[in-house]
């Protein structure tokens, strides 16, 4: 765990450099009209599913006997922001790790680890097979558990479902460039409970005012600093593994 502090260290440092100031913004601006753009032209369809959901839970009949109906449309709109939030969550992240990440990787490795060998071990399909996986369980647990909202117990969703994005998205394309197959296996088998720790960390970055702006990104450094420095130590130990070996 104190390597994971270590990394969230150097991404906040990273974020101040110049080269990466003009990558902080625009995918959370891009997908947040993407799905404002959305909302708009299918408002009636969701408006529609929203009650029809709030029905199967046994409050939409409710809703609609209320008195004040400023009260109702104040509940209908803050279920749409929840609804929403996972969206442009995912489609933030997503555009992250597919665009950005590449040249993240490219400054932190040529500044931070300019002797680590590229053994490019991920794949283009790899890459989408696991964005697909991450962001359809994202999108799952958090429309799953918005009845949780109702019951007063929501609070815990957002960070459990962001904690597993996080680590589940960037784990393998932070790895993707430099480490063979069997190196991203093993790293991310060794280090599963702090890589937990760090979607965790970075998670909750993303529902803070103001900061959530540069959370996409903080995120993406920091899974590429934790992962490249694995890999440096998994190959360094190898190595001495190796001349132990050699010297016997």
């Amino acid at each position: 765990m104190p390597l994971v502090f270590s990394v969230i260290v150097s991404a906040f440092r990273d974020l101040v450099r110049f080269k990466i100031a003009w990558i902080v913004i625009w995918p959370i601006l891009l997908a947040t009209v993407f799905w404002i753009f959305i909302g708009i032209i299918f408002k009636d369809q969701f408006y529609d599913l929203i009650f029809m959901a709030l029905r199967e839970i046994g409050i939409g009949e409710w809703l609609q006997n209320l008195k004040y109906d400023w009260i109702a449309s104040a509940i209908v709109g803050l279920i749409d922001i929840l609804v929403f939030i996972p969206f442009i969550v995912v489609t933030t992240l997503v555009i992250t790790a597919t665009f950005v990440m590449p040249a993240l990787i490219k400054l932190v490795a040529n500044r931070f680890y300019p002797d680590l060998k590229r053994e490019h071990g991920g794949t283009i399909a790899g890459t989408i097979v696991n964005t697909i996986f991450a962001s359809s369980i994202f999108i799952l647990i958090w429309l799953i558990t918005l009845p949780l909202w109702v019951a007063g117990i929501g609070f815990i969703v957002p960070f459990a479902a962001a904690a597993f994005m996080n680590q589940q998205l960037f784990r393998y394309d932070a790895l993707s460039e430099h480490a063979t197959k069997q190196e991203i296996n093993t790293i991310c088998a060794e280090n599963r409970y702090s890589l937990w720790g760090l979607g965790l960390v970075t998670g909750m970055i993303q529902f803070v005012p103001f900061l959530n702006l540069l959370a996409p990104i903080f995120t993406a450094l920091a899974f590429i600093h934790f992962g490249l420095e694995h890999l440096q130590r998994l190959r360094t130990g190898n190595r001495a593994d190796v001349q132990s070996i050699g010297n016997e």
